[in-house]
């Protein structure tokens, strides 16, 4: 009897401490904002494309859109890319479901230094975004890649291969082209980074508008509604925020 009375005691005790799945929540998208931060981007080009994607996440348009979603949230990461060995995850997975989520993470999003400088390897980093989707804390009802630059590749694999293999998993890749320096870069985007279920391109003539892009893109995200102009146009939240 001592001897069952023990193993009983040991099954017991085993059964209360094993650990408990946790259980991936819906959300209603995985998004990976895939920022370049290549030689051709000055420091000044680079606060403005953290201050717009900071900026967007403090307004309540993006707020609201987030929590009229069917799960009333997303989870976001913030990626930085230039070299083939330079993508490096600057805020990790975030799921975004309130004002108070959205502004956490915007104040994220300018704690962050610079991560890097180098050539444009946008098929890396269109690699490394889908290695971040792969570890997704939860369980999207869409996945998109929201790619970011002012340059067409020069190193690394093939953007339009890799999009290919990715479009093929299901995943949606946006871009937002800043012509700046290479006024003919929304061709090369249509033609080798954007696509999938409800791909958009979206473009920008310098940096001073990407603030307003990149909220008018995120709505667009969020709401998975491609823009009807995608030409960014400056918007009064903005306007007053400036």
């Amino acid at each position: 009897m001592p001897v069952i009375r023990s193993l009983a005691l040991t099954l017991i005790a085993c059964l209360i401490f094993v650990p408990t799945a946790v259980h991936a929540a819906p959300v209603d998208l995985a998004l990976v904002l895939a920022v370049d931060v290549s030689e051709s981007v000055d420091a000044g080009e680079y606060a403005l494309q953290h201050e717009g994607i900071a900026r967007a996440f403090e307004t309540p348009q993006l707020v609201d859109a987030i929590r009229s979603g069917r799960n009333g949230a997303i989870d976001v990461l913030v990626m930085e890319w230039s070299d083939r060995d330079k993508q490096v995850v600057t805020v990790d997975w975030t799921r975004v479901d309130d004002a108070a989520s959205a502004h956490r993470f915007a104040a994220a999003v300018r704690a962050t230094p610079r991560s890097s400088n180098g050539l444009t390897a946008i098929g890396d980093a269109l690699i490394a975004a889908d290695r971040a989707l792969a570890r997704v804390p939860d369980q999207p009802a869409r996945r998109v890649i929201d790619v970011s630059g002012d340059g067409m590749a020069n190193i690394g694999p093939s953007p339009r291969e890799v999009r290919d293999r990715l479009l093929a998993k299901g995943t949606t890749i946006n871009g937002l082209a800043i012509l700046k320096t290479e006024p003919w870069l929304d061709s090369y985007y249509d033609q080798y980074v954007v696509g999938g279920p409800g791909g958009f391109l979206m473009e920008v003539k310098d940096f001073p508008t990407f603030i307003a892009a990149m909220q008018q893109k995120l709505l667009s995200e969020v709401t998975a509604a491609r823009p009807s102009d995608r030409t960014a146009r400056s918007l009064p939240a903005f306007a007053q925020m400036q």
